[in-house]
């Protein structure tokens, strides 16, 4: 049987990061509600970091780990985001030239709030399951960030900042799905019209965030449903090792999974909490670290599950996607120990410890230089000097920063 997954995966979630008990305290949250966003951390963009840059950074040790064969392989980049820096051009052209790849490849950018990372892969799953080019790959690059630039007021505004982030994840899809294995034929799709949150315009996020709430709770029992409907024998508790969700915060994902364990298995409290603990905490360890990366954050959450999970025996994990407006899929994949072997040879869990932790003040500090870098910038000069502490973190580690906008061109430079 034709195989395809996931060959190689990577993370990359910026230089500087804040402790999100700081900000709540400096931000006067209700500390009782605050513990159930179950944040700990939560990337910070600095001006020198963009999309673009984010997902160089992610994708380039697994490009460095190919011989140039492999590389040559690549015929397709999938950008997945809704953070883009242009209405035409796709970011995936930046991407293609910064790490070197053949000129013979289609370059893509696909827009669907939080659920289009998973569009990309799936696209790129299918693409080699097709065998239209038997022995290619796709290079997919889910990017995400949130700038703050001001602090909004309202309730939704205050609790929203600690739980966004920043960060890219790269992921290398081919017919040797060494680190996940998909299912082949296991979807379930489910989505419709709904004003939960957009983007009206490309800087600034406004919605319901009570609707945004029932709408993942909805769309996480149907398309679950829908799996169970074409997957035969399905079982929500038994089929699946883990569970990886798309993860704002972590507890819109314990809400979930509670609300699916009552429905769908008449579970008490105490056995949800412990299959909680089980099977869906191991997908948290980074998303509590990083925040929501929006398109990103799904993969962001199945590299966790993969990097903290017991692979002692193959295990199948169970992946919920979701994105506003909305769109929502549930599928899955097998991972073993071999895979866990592989992808901890990107040290994930070390890059996101080699981040610089900002106080409050240097966080909010960085609110003027977001406001100079909104949606349609002509030009810009970055002073990768604002912040020499959260610089010292990329400095002289091959990284890609962003330098300069010049007549709304993007420049970078590897540091």
């Amino acid at each position: 049987m034709m195989k395809a997954g996931i060959e190689a995966m990577n993370i990359y979630c910026g230089s500087a990061a804040l402790n999100v008990a700081d900000l709540a305290r400096a931000r006067n949250l209700n500390n009782d509600r605050f513990e159930n966003l179950l944040m700990k951390e939560k990337t910070v963009p600095m001006p020198y970091e963009d999309p673009i840059s984010n997902g160089v950074n992610a994708a380039k040790p697994i490009i460095d780990s190919l011989t140039e064969e492999e590389k040559s392989r690549i015929d397709m980049v999938i950008t997945c985001t809704e953070s883009g820096i242009d209405f035409g051009k796709s970011m995936s052209t930046y991407i293609h030239h910064y790490l070197g790849l053949g000129r013979n490849c289609r370059l893509i950018e696909l827009k669907g709030a939080c659920y289009s990372g998973t569009a990309g892969f799936q696209m790129a799953v299918n693409y080699i399951l097709s065998q239209t080019a038997v022995g290619r790959k796709a290079l997919v690059i889910c990017t995400d960030i949130s700038r703050t630039s001001v602090v909004d007021a309202s309730l939704e505004g205050t609790f929203a900042e600690p739980s966004t982030g920043s960060g890219a994840v790269a992921i290398l899809v081919s017919d040797y799905p060494v680190v996940f294995q998909v299912d082949q034929g296991a979807n379930g799709y489910y989505g419709y019209e709904v004003m939960d949150t957009c983007r009206p315009v490309p800087d600034q996020e406004a919605g319901d965030a009570d609707v945004s709430l029932l709408s993942y709770l909805d769309c996480c029992e149907n398309a679950f449903r829908e799996y169970q409907k074409r997957v035969e024998g399905t079982d929500y508790e038994s089929t699946f090792g883990y569970l990886a969700f798309h993860t704002p915060f972590g507890g819109m994902v314990k809400g979930a999974h509670r609300t699916n364990m009552r429905k769908l298995k008449r579970a008490t409290p105490a056995q949800i909490e412990a299959d909680f603990q089980k099977r869906v905490v191991p997908s948290l360890t980074y998303c509590q670290r990083v925040g929501n990366i929006m398109g990103a954050t799904a993969h962001l959450a199945l590299a966790s599950t993969i990097d903290n999970g017991n692979f002692d025996t193959p295990q199948r994990i169970g992946v919920f996607s979701y994105g506003s407006g909305c769109c929502s899929e549930f599928y899955s994949g097998v991972v073993t120990a071999s895979s866990q072997e592989k992808l901890k040879q990107f040290s994930l869990s070390k890059h996101l410890d080699d981040r610089y932790m900002l106080s409050i003040e240097e966080y909010e500090n960085t609110f003027a230089a977001n406001e100079q870098l909104k949606f349609g910038t002509r030009n810009y000069k970055v002073d990768a000097n604002q912040f020499p502490m959260a610089f010292k973190h990329v400095k002289g580690k091959n990284r890609l920063v962003f330098s300069e906008i010049k007549n709304y061109h993007r420049i970078y430079q590897w540091v």
